[in-house]
């Protein structure tokens, strides 16, 4: 057993929702608890808007949809000036992470003279008068549990990251019926995502015991539901316990957080447009064995639960590979429209988010980056 001394005295802050309401059929009970506020701003996207009838809300109420899968700067203005214009008391984001995150960002910014890059970072927005209930219908982001933003820079393909503990929902809603119609590449590529914010975080330069034991938690649960929800959608208890797993790595995001895999995942997102969840499941296996050698402990734990063979390097690699294959998942960058030749640009890319690549355990170089590229390839 490690020691963890050092880990438990270094000072952390764990955030949650005040309010959490998790089981199936548990989206209808928004109503009851929003019946205070007159004007939703509800952000779906897609087939999410199915699900507006379901909130109970008797409000008045506008819907926003038009959303891009992986919201980039101009689209989120134009979302913040539909804010604007409805002025809200309660916005909810329902839909997966990218809704959740845009909801978090204009709760927090419809009311105020600011812009997303004058808050880019952490700490910046000065506080938040509207209501922010969140709910998921993909699992495996656990935007919902946290407090950072996404959005796209679409001069740079960089992703702008906000973080504030001003953008915490008041209430997040879990309910596993949303997942149902989820298709199993999908189910699969999220899944993959969630176990990948809670592996990160347990492996992770800035790993602490409390955050530990919420990953352990969310491993064992993707271990124990995926391939069941994978196989049967409308398997309740399997869709639930995935929901289960993505809210407890939302949680680990926010004082742990990802490392080297999320880096890595970003650039094809940005420039593969791979949604963010495939983006991971396809760069996490090379990840996990990349750091094998510096938490040996935590990655026999992970390929325990997992049911890896980590047996070498090599052989964790092939099985975790081969894992999410049997899943569903097309592990071949090639085969998602990649091209050799961009491989070594997008390593100087993924390379530059120095605030996840330096909390990987062991260390990269540009052209261990472009490796592992060149593997997943």
């Amino acid at each position: 057993m490690a020691d963890t001394s050092l880990t438990l005295a270094r000072a952390i802050t764990v955030v949650q929702p005040p309010r959490l309401e998790i089981g199936a059929g548990s989206i209808s009970r928004l109503g009851e608890w929003a019946a205070a506020y007159k004007r939703v701003f509800v952000i779906a996207m897609g087939p999410t808007v199915d699900f507006v009838e379901r909130l109970n809300l008797k409000s008045e109420l506008t819907i926003y949809s038009d959303l891009p899968p992986e919201p980039d700067l101009p689209s989120f203005d134009l979302a913040l000036d539909a804010a604007r214009s409805f002025k809200p008391d309660l916005v909810v984001g329902l839909g997966g992470g990218s809704v959740m995150d845009v909801a978090k960002l204009i709760a927090a910014l419809w009311d105020k003279d600011l812009a997303l890059p004058d808050v880019v970072g952490a700490g910046k927005i000065p506080g938040r008068q509207t209501a922010l209930a969140q709910i998921p219908t993909t699992a495996g982001t656990g935007s919902e549990a946290g407090i950072r933003a996404l959005v796209t820079d679409p001069q740079t393909l960089a992703k702008m990251a906000v973080e504030s503990t001003h953008m915490l929902a008041d209430i997040a809603i879990l309910d596993p019926e949303l997942t149902y119609s989820v298709p199993g590449p999908v189910t699969a590529a999220t899944g993959v995502d969630a176990m990948a914010h809670c592996v990160e975080a347990f492996t992770n330069i800035k790993a602490h015991p409390l955050i530990d034991g919420y990953a352990r938690q969310g491993i064992e649960l993707v271990g124990r539901y995926l391939a069941r929800a994978v196989a049967d959608g409308t398997d309740t208890e399997a869709r639930a316990g995935m929901m289960l797993a993505s809210y407890y790595g939302g949680i680990c995001l926010g004082p742990v957080n990802t490392a080297g895999g999320h880096a890595l995942s970003y650039p094809l997102g940005t420039r593969l447009k791979l949604p963010h969840g495939l983006a991971n499941a396809i760069i996490f296996p090379h990840v996990l064995a990349y750091n094998a050698q510096a938490r040996p402990e935590k990655t026999q734990e992970i390929a325990t639960w997992l049911g890896f063979d980590n047996s070498s390097p090599e052989a964790l690699l092939a099985s975790s590979v081969n894992y999410c294959r049997q899943l569903g998942v097309e592990m071949s960058l090639e085969k998602h429209g990649a091209k050799a030749e961009e491989l070594g640009l997008w390593a100087e890319e993924a390379f530059a988010i120095k605030r996840l690549i330096d909390n990987n355990p062991r260390a990269f170089t540009l052209e261990d980056v472009e490796a592992i590229y060149r593997a997943a390839f």
